[in-house]
């Protein structure tokens, strides 16, 4: 055989092959309404965040000064978590402490003994020199000793009597003083503490350490996040709705979820919480969920993808929306445009409430 003949018998079998598969093509393109269950869904992506997940700050500045815990640990409220190292924070601290020490009540106990002492000689003396006086008092009126003796004892007790009412102001005064002091003390101290407590960070919540995201000795500020924390077994969907869909979300709504971590397995879960305000830079509405049905592992940050159900309708007429013409027309297999009311679609089908039945062959557009 010459190959002049060859390359006709090729040609020719390319071109029955193609007008094979075209015709094949043609007749799969061709289709009549179907019943069947249609779901319309909104499209969201998201990730998984453990319930109370934070990202831990510190308003102090300096270098890490000890890390206490490991990721993965468990932690409660309060639990120390790292420390900042601060020298003036910790002699402030100090000083708070020793001039606590020093205005103890106990501490100045030795002064308070001294000037009770002083009172109570300044009591006696001028008891013993009130005695004398009225003594005294009762001879002059008995006209018995001179009227400058008589004097003499009574400025004697008026003025033991001023140095014991002084002893006594002086012992209640320095007292008070005591007192205010070991309270205003005592509040520094408190202060110091507190101030002090600021560069130790400290667990918010009953949970578990994620991520430990500095080491021991670098210099952090108030700004840098310094750890990731949240509760140990209970978890949330955050998800991105764009704005066009979140008009049609709600509460309570039914979400199925897959998830790379998981292959060919899907979730459920439920519409918790609408956040009201759009981040103008994604066009996006943040929602939470939460699972009705979860995976038995789950770990903060995993990525999933979800539809949020909005309508479910069995037994409905459906038909690829690749056939509908501007939702509103469809072409018969005469080449006739056919007006039909739409109802639920999602992505592949949409419902046909009128103008079609199951008898109706259809065709795309173009075919």
């Amino acid at each position: 055989m010459s190959k002049k003949i060859s390359h006709f018998l090729v040609l020719g079998l390319i071109i029955s092959s193609l007008c094979f598969w075209s015709c094949s093509g043609s007749e799969e393109e061709s289709i009549q309404p179907n019943k069947g269950t249609i779901t319309e869904s909104v499209y969201a992506s998201g990730r998984v965040k453990a319930v109370n997940q934070y990202q831990a700050f510190t308003s102090a500045s300096g270098p890490i000064q000890e890390i206490f815990v490991e990721e993965g640990d468990s932690v409660r409220i309060g639990d120390p978590i790292l420390a900042v190292f601060s020298e003036r924070e910790k002699l402030s601290r100090e000083n708070a402490e020793l001039a606590r020490a020093y205005a103890d009540q106990q501490a100045n106990e030795s002064k308070l003994r001294d000037l009770q002492l002083n009172t109570d000689f300044a009591k006696s003396k001028m008891q013993n020199d009130s005695m004398l006086y009225a003594r005294q008092k009762r001879l002059y009126d008995q006209n018995i000793g001179s009227a400058v003796e008589f004097e003499q004892r009574q400025l004697a007790y008026e003025n033991s009597k001023t140095l014991y009412e002084t002893a006594l102001l002086k012992y209640e005064d320095l007292k008070k003083d005591i007192e205010f002091n070991e309270k205003s003390a005592q509040k520094n101290l408190a202060i110091s503490r507190v101030l002090e407590s600021e560069y130790v960070l400290k667990s918010k919540v009953n949970g578990r350490v994620y991520a430990l995201l500095k080491e021991k000795g670098e210099m952090v500020t108030p700004q840098t996040p310094l750890a990731v924390l949240g509760s140990a077994d209970e978890f949330i969907l955050e998800l991105e709705v764009d704005e066009y869909d979140i008009s049609k979300v709600k509460t309570g709504q039914e979400v199925i979820v897959t998830m790379d971590s998981y292959k060919e397995e899907t979730f459920q879960a439920m519409v918790s919480k609408i956040y009201p305000l759009m981040n103008e830079a994604t066009k996006t509405f943040t929602l939470e969920a939460l699972f009705t049905r979860a995976p038995e592992v789950l770990y903060p940050n995993l990525s999933l993808e979800a539809n949020i159900i909005l309508a479910i309708k069995e037994d409905a007429l459906i038909i690829p929306r690749t056939y509908l013409i501007n939702d509103e027309y469809v072409l018969s297999e005469d080449g006739d445009s056919i007006q039909v009311n739409v109802g639920i679609k999602n992505y592949e089908y949409a419902e046909i409430l009128q103008g079609l039945d199951e008898n109706t062959t259809l065709v795309k557009r173009g075919q």
